[in-house]
């Protein structure tokens, strides 16, 4: 059997939630230790579209909601990180773009006079035409209007390849993972660390951060509290040399956006649209790939019919999103985390809100009056891999 490890804080999942959470821990000089089953970032973190929200698209409606002012600050929070300024150094993170953009594809919805004068968007909001337009709404078949929004868009691979590096020696592959009780005890309460693979780990704190994982966790542990739901989405993927950089929610008539397009970079040096909002959602979950394809070509041919789509590929993702339940399957406003004495469960809820899940997590160990200890370096630990990009590995 493998040797014993001792911890500060043990976290599983490896997404960029645990990978943020861990680099904050050991920038604070906290020991961790971080076990991921598969890949690095190879959950929903890969799958993301790397908007760092500041809440405008939860006020579309014009009401000012707890989501829109619990993530407000983000962005910021983001910046800093990336250059090189904030709670972590994320310099070299590869910024996609400097903001995201509301798009009008005719008139103005009515609803939008109050989602203007809100709280959530008072300031951050400015209308650009001509040449700072995005490049792919640059045509003279284009008679919309374009809002700039004070949010970044960022490369999500880059991100985790930059907290991976943050990680020094703490990443552990592993798979088969055992609770470890005090002498005598089986209860959650009494946790004292997590066996993997057949090596102990002891900790002061085991922080569950394994998004869809944590439910098969929590079973394991015999934890009732939290549940997780789950919110499917089906998104899609169109990849083609004549694309064009587009970074923006569509405006429908309702309360979210009609689509919403972000671009990210092929290995192959293309860019790829990346298509969510309300076509990856209810009836775009119930339609089977070919008919979501073909909803989405109808889709952008009709909001964008001067881009040329004949040699482009297509493809679709599902994914389902894992949260802490709410009545009526309703998005959190917060990063979610609950604690029982040494275990703390958790999901960011938005890849926005690593940030706020971090803060969490440091708060309730500086109450619990859990401090760093001193730990030997950690050697020859086997190493999970890197996700490869979604996009990357369905449009080759």
């Amino acid at each position: 059997m493998s040797s014993a490890i001792s911890t500060d804080v043990l976290i599983v999942g490896a997404g960029v939630a645990g990978l943020w959470l861990n680099a904050r821990l050991r920038r604070q000089g906290f020991s961790t230790v971080l076990v991921e089953s598969a890949s690095l970032g190879g959950g929903q973190s890969t799958k993301s579209q790397g908007i760092i929200h500041g809440g405008a698209k939860y006020a579309l409606h014009g009401a000012l909601s707890g989501a829109s002012e619990a993530i407000a600050d983000m962005p910021r929070r983001w910046r800093e990180a990336i250059a090189g300024k904030g709670e972590l150094d994320l310099s070299g993170v590869n910024l996609l773009s400097e903001a995201h953009y509301l798009w009008s594809p005719g008139t103005i919805a009515g609803n939008l006079t109050s989602f203007f004068a809100s709280k959530a968007v008072r300031g951050r909001v400015d209308q650009v035409t001509g040449s700072d337009l995005p490049p792919a709404l640059q045509n003279p078949a284009f008679k919309g209007k374009v809002y700039r929004l004070a949010e970044l868009v960022i490369d999500t691979p880059s991100l985790i390849k930059r907290l991976v590096e943050l990680s020094g020696d703490s990443l552990l592959a592993g798979h088969d993972i055992e609770p470890l009780y005090a002498a005598d005890k089986h209860e959650p309460e009494e946790l004292t660390g997590l066996r993997v693979d057949g090596r102990e780990i002891h900790a002061q704190r085991v922080v569950l951060s394994a998004g869809a994982g944590n439910a098969a966790l929590l079973k394991l542990m015999k934890v009732e509290h939290p549940t997780m739901q789950r919110r499917p989405l089906h998104m899609v993927m169109v990849k083609g040399p004549t694309l064009k950089p587009l970074f923006a929610h569509c405006l429908g008539g309702g309360p979210k956006p009609r689509v919403t397009v972000t671009t990210h970079p092929a290995a192959d040096g293309q860019w790829v649209w990346y298509l969510g909002g309300d076509i990856s959602e209810a009836d775009g979950v119930a339609r089977d790939p070919e008919a979501q394809i073909a909803a989405a070509k109808k889709e952008m041919g009709s909001l964008l019919p001067w881009v040329d789509f004949s040699q482009a590929q297509w493809a679709t993702l599902r994914i389902d999103r894992a949260e802490p339940a709410q009545a009526g399957l309703v998005r959190p406003d917060n990063a979610f985390l609950f604690s029982k004495k040494s275990l703390m469960v958790g999901w960011p809820t938005k890849l926005a809100l690593a940030p706020d899940f971090a803060d969490r997590v440091l708060e309730k160990l500086a109450r619990d009056g859990v401090h760093p200890t001193p730990q030997p370096k950690l050697v020859g630990l086997p190493k999970p891999p890197m996700a490869i990009p979604a996009w990357d590995e369905l449009l080759p």
